[in-house]
């Protein structure tokens, strides 16, 4: 039996409603009927021309990404640029497109979930609720802590073994001893004065800029920025693994497909 779009989309919203989304975000179908039906879905973090055009290639159904394909209303669709030549490859291939953006960074078991524990901490909390009494385990960033405390330098380590990362950026003295940690994924600036009343010793997110880095060593605090693709990519193994549950447990004919050639747009030249 093959399921149809709503049906997939039923199982990610059971995960993370719509309702936990930020009012400027734009999550939810974005190209494609609920109808149609599902053979193959791809999970990926961005819905890019390279990523689109290998669904297409694939004879993908359903493309499932973290990052929405439509942000702004649109008021023209020019076939030659980003997004309307994706729109246009979508439309052409049947292939219907969904993202699930900030309701899947807020929902419990999400994306800051995972972050927290790939990072092994502990007693996680949500660092800033959402605005919805029906969910209060949900909200932006998450706090916890460390078994045992340890120095910077060595958590850094750590990160970058866990997360199998090369680089990453570091704000604050390496000495500095470490227990309560802060993670927020994706763009961690706007939760810098949660992380500064929250009591912490460290944030741990991306995109973090000059002016956070200069207030946190001010405050005598540290940051970790890991990158905006680093923080978020390991939602696409785990959702796959839930759809693939999902299927089984529904008896769906579905190939679930983890999309396994998305890099950080960033590196580092030596």
């Amino acid at each position: 039996m093959l399921p149809a779009v709503s049906d997939l989309i039923g199982v990610i919203e059971d995960i993370a409603p719509l309702c936990l989304a930020e009012s400027w975000d734009n999550v939810g179908l974005q190209v494609g009927g609920m109808d149609q039906p599902v053979n193959k879905v791809l999970i990926a973090l961005d819905p890019s021309p390279e990523v689109v055009s290998d669904a297409c290639a694939q004879g993908v159904d359903m493309l499932v990404t973290h990052h929405p394909l439509i942000f702004h209303p649109v008021t023209s669709v020019n076939l030659d640029v980003y997004p309307g030549n994706v729109i246009a490859d979508a439309v052409r291939h049947r292939l219907a497109i969904y993202a699930a953006h900030t309701n899947l960074d807020s929902c419990a078991g999400g994306i800051n979930d995972l972050l927290a524990e790939r990072l092994n901490l502990f007693n996680v909390k949500v660092l800033k609720a959402a605005k919805s009494d029906s969910y209060s385990d949900a909200g932006l960033g998450r706090t916890g802590n460390l078994e045992r405390p340890i120095k910077l330098k060595k958590f850094v380590g750590n990160i970058m073994e866990a997360l199998h990362l090369e680089s990453v950026r570091v704000a604050g003295n390496p000495d500095a001893v470490i227990k309560d940690v802060c993670v927020c994924c994706g763009s961690g600036s706007g939760l810098l004065k949660e992380f500064l009343a929250c009591g912490a010793q460290v944030y741990v997110s991306g995109d973090l800029n000059y002016h956070d880095g200069r207030i946190a060593e001010m405050e005598r605090k540290s940051l970790v920025d890991i990158g905006h693709f680093h923080s978020e990519h390991l939602i696409v193994e785990a959702l796959a693994a839930i759809l693939k549950e999902h299927s089984k447990n529904n008896g769906w004919d579905l190939v679930v497909i983890p999309y396994a050639k998305e890099r950080d747009p960033f590196g580092t030249l030596f």
